[in-house]
Order: structure tokens, then sequence, then C-alpha cells
């Protein structure tokens, strides 16, 4: 399996546990997401943009970095482009680092992303540091998350046959609605296993650890 991290421009905080989900992957910044790179510990393979965002200070830190300009007329995000790059390069595991913070639209449109990249079976989430998104489509998954993380299941489409395990308040063969709330704020007890019959979602979790 091929890990790529995507450093993206949102917000970060690098917590011990981020630090491990990024160990031994290979890195590819997104414009600004080069920022994260020295709080990281990491040397990105690529630089991917159009630099719109990328200050003179920043171009500086990072000389002999490869660059993939792209205009600033484009229909693709910097991001988006540096996914598409992993995936040339093999990538098989995709973790969207950065791609929880920062602009809602940008934000929304990474967690798009990822449930884009499950349907055609990459194995990815994405981490702010103190939140993680992870794709939820029909089958069953385990989550790997500590006890005491807060749990979410979003939905973005009507849900049917939810089960959620490992939780304070469990669910089985459970339908939810687009736009309901019941599957918010719910609290990892255990081993945490999802399964889902038809519809996609995103679960956030916000790791104990982390809050």
């Amino acid at each position: 399996m091929t890990r790529f991290a995507i450093l993206l421009g949102g917000t970060l905080t690098v917590t011990a546990r981020l630090v491990r989900q990024v160990e031994g992957a290979r890195v590819i910044a997104a414009d600004s997401g080069m920022g994260h790179a020295a709080a990281l510990g990491v040397i990105p393979e690529l630089w991917v943009g159009d630099f719109d965002s990328t200050d003179s200070v920043l171009a500086r830190q990072y000389p002999d970095v490869p660059r993939q300009t792209h205009p600033e007329a484009k229909d693709a995000t910097d991001g988006s482009l540096a996914v598409a790059e992993a995936i040339l390069r093999g990538a098989s595991q995709i973790v969207l680092v950065g791609g929880l913070g920062g602009q809602t639209d940008h934000m929304l449109g990474n967690v798009g992303m990822l449930l884009g990249l499950a349907r055609k079976g990459y194995s990815c989430f994405a981490s702010s540091g103190e939140e993680e998104a992870y794709p939820l489509l029909p089958g069953d998954c385990l989550l790997d998350v500590p006890q005491g993380t807060r749990l979410s299941i979003v939905p973005f489409t009507d849900l049917e046959g939810l089960g959620v395990q490992g939780v304070r308040w469990p669910l089985v063969n459970r339908s939810v609605a687009l736009g309901s709330t019941l599957t918010l704020s719910n609290v990892v007890t255990g081993n945490v296993s999802l399964s889902l019959k038809a519809g996609h979602a995103i679960a956030i979790a916000v790791p104990a650890a982390s809050r």
C-alpha cells in the first residue's frame, strides 16, 4: 500500500496522532499547504499549484522541491491537482492534511473529494489535527479512534441500514434522512464498527487526545 499525505492550505494543529498518521508517507504539497511541512517535519517530493497563496518567504524556504505550476484560471483546485498527481504516482491511501480547516467551500469540496476517492476504491481521510473525516459508503468498516472520541455521522444522502457499534448510543439497521441530526455527537467507548446498506455519509471524529 502506497500512502500519500497531501498538504492543503487549511488550518492545522500538529498533534502526535497526526504525526503518526503521516509518518512514512510520501508527501505532495498544494500551494500554501507547503507551510505545514516544517511543523510536520516532512519534505514534499512535489509542490503543486498556481502559487497565488504562496508568499515569497515560503517560496525561498524550499528552493529544491520540484514544482508543478498551473494557471490561476483552471477548472480544479490545487488540492485536487495534488491528489491526481499522487494517484499517478501509485497512491492507494491518501491523507488530506489541513483539509478540514479554512474556507467553508474548500472544506466541503475536500469532504466531497473523500467520497469520490472512496467510490473509486482508495483508502482516504482528512485531518486538521483536531478533527478527522472519513467517507462512509455501503459496506462495513472499522475506525481507528481512541475511547472518548466524539463521533458524528453526517448524511450526504438518505441513509438506509446504518449500524454504529462501539459507541455510547449504538445504532442497528437504522434509516437516517438527509438533514437529520440523529447521528451527531456520539462518544466512542470501544472498537468502532460502521455498516451501511445504502447512501453515503461522512464520519467526523474529534479524537479524545486532541480535545
